[in-house]
């Protein structure tokens, strides 16, 4: 079995995205209309700039995958950049004359990868950071987590994600058990509920209007995932570990709690471990009554919901910009302009859904994985077979 791994290499406004994704088992049903209807999902939201009116995504598979099924071996797919008719010339992968407009930036965007990346890199033009550090390629990531979501589904693993809070305005709190994520999804902020749809979308017109941008905070919410992913060996085989660093990965996020993280430190210890009792009807033979720990205890899952909040920050292109300077020359200037969105957390949620499902996969393979879905299936069943060994269940294989 090759370990699961992915990779996503392009550029915003180049000719396109990449996608490489490795270790998917063989067997595995997936089409181009599966990863296409979880790309458009990235592309809606309330607030969102005008290059979502140019792209319509959708990622050609070029290898891995014939006649629908996963062969075993790399999955390749490439998504085209329309824009790219705009930019033939100023992002052209080989030599162009002096003669051409290289689109040069030189003003840096506070808050941006641009002055970092322009000094660690030698890059005297910004552009060639803006470029890859531009949230286009969340694109990519989304077409990678596809082919996890898919096989997620084979072992009733969903991912889910809503927005609890757009600027100052934040949602109530409710048990992700008990939302409705088809309103979700019919909400163009990502909210569970009519009230809290409306005042993010207020937030957001008031932020357009005062010419600024502004963040929030997305749930994310994982049902179906069986206990013991992750380990408590390592410090780096965590899952929480492994799913705040995915988290921390996308563009522009600042923050991330597992459960309720945050909130218990304020509360006395009686009030925030999940207390365990037994439950013959459970498969793990036992259920937690709450699940302040977000699904993960010790680094590993515990078969409850895994939850995580994470925080993005407001965008740092605005159509007011900042005071900066030039990289170059030092000169004080008004910071560069590049169409962008007003708010992109209904924009990231989908992106966050798929860095959860691209490490519950990498888990799911670590724990279970095989040559073969049909094989990582017997080693599941045997899996979950074996908790009847615990708490009153048959003792006919216990050591």
């Amino acid at each position: 079995m090759t370990e699961f791994r992915w990779m996503t290499a392009g550029e915003s406004h180049g000719p396109g995205l990449t996608v490489i994704v490795e270790g998917v088992p063989s067997g595995l049903e997936i089409d181009e209309d599966y990863i296409e209807r979880q790309m458009a999902r990235r592309q809606k939201g309330y607030g969102s700039g005008g290059r979502m009116k140019i792209e319509k995504d959708r990622a050609e598979l070029r290898g891995g995958v014939r006649h629908g099924i996963t062969l075993g071996s790399p999955i390749a797919m490439w998504i085209e950049n329309r824009d790219f008719a705009n930019w033939t010339d100023a992002m052209s992968p080989n030599p162009v004359g002096d003669d051409v407009d290289k689109k040069t930036h030189t003003r840096i965007v506070p808050g941006h990868a641009d002055f970092p990346g322009a000094l660690k890199y030698m890059h005297h033009d910004v552009r060639n950071v803006l470029e890859r550090a531009s949230a286009r390629e969340t694109a990519a990531r989304v077409a990678a987590a596809s082919v996890a979501r898919r096989l997620l589904e084979e072992f009733g693993i969903t991912v889910h994600a809503r927005a609890i809070s757009t600027g100052a305005e934040r949602s109530d709190e409710i048990d992700p058990g008990r939302i409705n994520w088809d309103d979700v999804e019919a909400s163009e902020v990502r909210a569970a509920d009519t009230d809290s749809d409306a005042r993010f979308k207020a937030a957001i017109d008031a932020a357009k209007a005062a010419r600024t941008t502004i963040g929030g905070i997305m749930q994310v919410v994982a049902f179906g995932v069986p206990v013991g992913l992750g380990s408590y060996v390592h410090w780096d085989r965590k899952l929480d570990a492994r799913l705040a660093h995915a988290m921390v990965g996308i563009n522009a996020v600042k923050g991330v709690e597992i459960g309720s993280g945050f909130s218990n430190t304020m509360r006395p210890g009686r009030e925030v471990q999940d207390v365990i009792v037994p439950d013959p009807s459970d498969p793990r033979r036992f259920r937690q009554e709450s699940n302040h720990a977000g699904g993960i205890e010790g680094g590993m899952s515990n078969g409850n919901p895994i939850v995580a909040q994470v925080a993005i920050k407001p965008i740092a292109t605005m159509t007011s910009p900042l005071p900066s300077v030039d990289i170059n020359t030092g000169e004080v200037i008004e910071a560069a302009y590049n169409r962008s969105d007003i708010c992109q957390v209904a924009r990231a949620c989908p992106v966050a859904e798929g860095m959860m499902a691209l490490v519950l996969a990498h888990a799911m393979l670590e724990k279970f994985g095989g040559d073969s879905l049909s094989e990582m299936k017997r080693n599941y069943a045997g899996y979950i077979a074996s908790h009847g060994e615990f708490g009153g269940g048959s003792d006919a294989s216990r050591p």
